[in-house]
């Protein structure tokens, strides 16, 4: 079975940490990410930076360019991540924007992940129409799941198209803003998780964009499976660099 569906069978509430390949340093990917299972993150999507990043806030946005600087390519990230099997378990995914991916192929991008122990991908500017009729074979071929965003102002019937689409989990998206903008929710965000909770949709929910504390992540997680934690993680390291993860987990939950 794939990890994503093993971890999300859990008898929990998850927490999962994004964060930009190749930052602060080309070679700090893998040590992220061992640190991360190391202190308890159930999930992590692994961001592959691109040079105009549409739906991310400024503190990624700095990060791609950094990590763009250090010279982080898919071909780098591959060969940083061929032999993560052998010391992490959880499940991982790369997110990262479609055009990266078609440079290097499709296919030969979803095979490259089968081969390396990646579970999932998120694509933000891949319309789940597209996927639907282009790739979602090829995605089943390699045993991949595509994470599909939802908004505040995503119809239901697109969200239940979306739905019959996914195998997986849905990325409710907090707001329509981009990543890293808010602090905590206000009363119609909360109505938004609890809508989208009454939907009685089949894939669980892990609610992203704006969760920075123990308060914003309860709050997030009241009514969905999990939570994902970007810009505030990628603000933690470039403060206080890639040594002190434990303590930035710890204050999370």
């Amino acid at each position: 079975m794939n990890r994503i569906k093993e971890k999300l069978q859990e008898d929990k509430k998850l927490l999962s940490i994004y964060f930009t390949a190749g930052y602060p340093d080309l070679n700090d990917t893998v040590s992220i990410i061992q640190d991360l299972e190391k202190n308890g993150i159930d999930m992590i999507e692994i961001g592959l930076p691109f040079s105009d990043p549409l739906a991310d806030g400024p503190t990624i946005q700095n990060s791609s360019t950094a990590a763009l600087k250090n010279g982080m390519t898919t071909e780098i990230l591959f060969n940083q991540l061929k032999d993560i099997r052998k010391t992490v378990n959880i499940p991982l995914i790369i997110m990262g924007y479609f055009n990266p991916m078609l440079q290097y192929g499709v296919e030969a991008f979803c095979k490259k992940c089968e081969e390396i122990g990646i579970d999932g991908l998120i694509i933000p500017d891949l319309p789940v129409d597209v996927y639907h009729d282009e790739y979602q074979a090829i995605f089943k071929k390699y045993g991949l799941i595509n994470v599909f965003l939802i908004t505040p102002q995503t119809s239901d019937d697109r969200i239940r198209f979306i739905d019959s689409v996914s195998n997986g989990f849905i990325y409710m998206v907090s707001s329509a803003s981009v990543t890293g903008n808010t602090s905590g929710f206000g009363d119609d965000q909360k109505d938004y998780f609890q809508r989208i909770h009454n939907m009685g949709l089949n894939n669980p929910q892990i609610v992203g964009f704006g969760i920075s504390d123990n308060k914003s992540y309860t709050e997030a997680t009241q009514y969905a499976k999990g939570a994902i934690i970007g810009s505030a993680f990628i603000k933690f390291l470039t403060k206080n660099g890639v040594g002190k993860i434990a303590d930035f987990v710890k204050s999370i939950r």
